[in-house]
């Protein structure tokens, strides 16, 4: 029998939730041990996702600025870039930003293992050389990867998820994007930056399904003038590789071409958890049909020392979420009295403009077919989206209409992705619309929008004015 060896807390997986979960029970003095295939710690969200993703998208922000300056009476010619530097450029920040994280390891005394782990029973894992960690207690943080529809699953490289769009291998003349959510239209608006003729197609009736479609419509604009083409209600049918390029059949009523080629095609349909090959089937660990980790509300699994959090435990997959649920899974392992009480998780699509939302949306709002009561204050009445030259954003409101309690915010407009945290913490603190509107915000900023916001739940604001009906 190989030797055994064992910890206070074993945690698979060190992204976001995993690493945070790792150095909190650390600095309660327990004994962890951060087990991950990769070499270095930072998960899906450092190595191929959230950071190299940004990254992209800041560089696509400084191409279309420069293009944009021209309305500012700029110009600085036509943008030229080193493909090879630009990959350079974001692996140089996900390598610094892993080297940090490895250190942090070494600091809080936590036992880093390069190795996939599965389950021998309920209190041991087997790693990949053949040997075992026994523990007290563990967190499954093993994440999602993206999906992959078999239609589309035809073994050409041509064909990419998103791990494989952020590899920028090559400038594509035609890109095909089949997904028009969020990785779909923040990796659409990189290509389309770089200069790739890019052709979105959704299959329901908006882009970005699920947000409010008022928020959307600022950001479908611009990308129309920036996209090729922009298809809704629409169906990917089959794709093939015809040795030059990929063929796609489409369908659709406003489409033309039914079988368009391309350079290349980006799958980005969403993401599934990655919990098989984990071994859960020799635990008591329950999964849904969609392979999500079924945890309470202190993201504890049917087997009482196993934890999960993350994209593995469910909706919605972000980062933040994950982080969250990494910390409170060791407060409760040890011994404390919490759970997942979040009232707003914020949201944040990184394109130009940026979309952000957090706590209750208009459409949940109809959905539930709950009253509230909702304010908008339009950014073409601010003065700083004015110098800016950026006056197509709005910031909403949501108000519970008998407290008028802030349910739900949600911004569109340039850095809305760093505006929306105020919202956050009005959700969270139940804030009322006479808190935000008599909180002093500095002028002239973007942050305003959302005080005005708020004073416009009694009617005019300062920079606002709606006539009264007449009688």
């Amino acid at each position: 029998m190989p030797d055994i060896i064992e910890s206070d807390l074993v945690i698979i997986g060190a992204g976001p939730g995993g690493y945070a979960a790792a150095f909190h029970a650390a600095d309660k003095g327990m004994k962890v041990t951060l087990l991950d295939a990769r070499e270095r710690p930072g998960g899906t969200c450092l190595h191929v996702g959230c950071i190299p993703s940004k990254a992209l998208l800041h560089i696509a922000k400084l191409i279309t600025d420069v293009r944009d300056a021209k309305e500012h009476g700029l110009n600085f010619g036509a943008p030229q870039f080193d493909i090879a530097a630009v990959r350079n450029y974001w692996g140089k920040v996900v390598e610094s930003l892993s080297k940090n994280l490895a250190g942090m390891c070494k600091q809080r005394k936590v036992e880093l293992v390069n190795a996939k782990a599965s389950f021998e029973d309920s209190r041991t894992l087997r790693l990949a050389d053949g040997s075992l960690r026994r523990f007290q207690h563990c967190i499954i943080a093993t994440g999602s990867v993206p999906t992959m529809f078999p239609a589309f699953d035809i073994g050409s490289p041509r064909v990419m998820d998103s791990t494989g769009a952020l590899r920028l291998e090559e400038l594509p003349g035609k890109l095909l994007v089949v997904g028009g959510g969020y990785i779909g239209l923040e990796l659409g608006y990189v290509y389309a930056a770089l200069g790739s003729k890019v052709t979105v197609v959704e299959l329901t009736g908006g882009l970005l399904p699920g947000v409010d479609p008022d928020l959307v419509r600022p950001l479908a604009h611009r990308l129309k003038g920036l996209f090729e083409q922009i298809y809704l209600k629409t169906k990917v049918v089959k794709i093939a590789d015809t040795g030059s390029g990929v063929r796609a059949t489409l369908e659709g009523e406003k489409v033309t071409d039914t079988e368009p080629v391309f350079d290349r095609v980006l799958v980005a349909v969403g993401r599934k958890p990655n919990t098989k090959e984990l071994g859960l089937d020799k635990t008591k660990v329950q999964v849904d049909p969609k392979g999500f980790i079924q945890t309470d509300n202190q993201r504890r699994t049917a087997d009482e020392r196993i934890f999960a959090i993350g994209d593995a435990a469910g909706e919605p997959m972000l980062a933040h979420k994950a982080t969250y649920e990494g910390k409170l899974a060791v407060e409760v392992i040890a011994g404390e009295p919490t759970q997942f009480d979040a009232r707003a998780i914020p949201a944040v699509v990184f394109t130009d403009p940026e979309i952000a939302w957090a706590g209750l949306t208009e459409s949940e709002a109809e959905k539930q077919q709950k009253e509230v009561k909702v304010t908008v204050f339009p950014w073409g009445a601010s003065g700083r989206a004015a110098t800016l030259g950026r006056m197509e954003g709005r910031t909403k409101i949501v108000f519970e209409p008998e407290t008028e309690r802030v349910l739900g915010v949600g911004i569109v407009g340039a850095g809305a992705g760093e505006m929306i945290a105020e919202g956050v913490l009005a959700v969270e603190m139940a804030a009322t619309a006479r808190d935000l509107a008599l909180s002093i915000h500095p002028h002239p900023t973007l942050s305003e929008t959302v005080m005005e916001a708020a004073e416009a739940l009694h009617g005019n604001t300062t920079h606002m004015f709606k006539p009264k009906p007449a009688k």
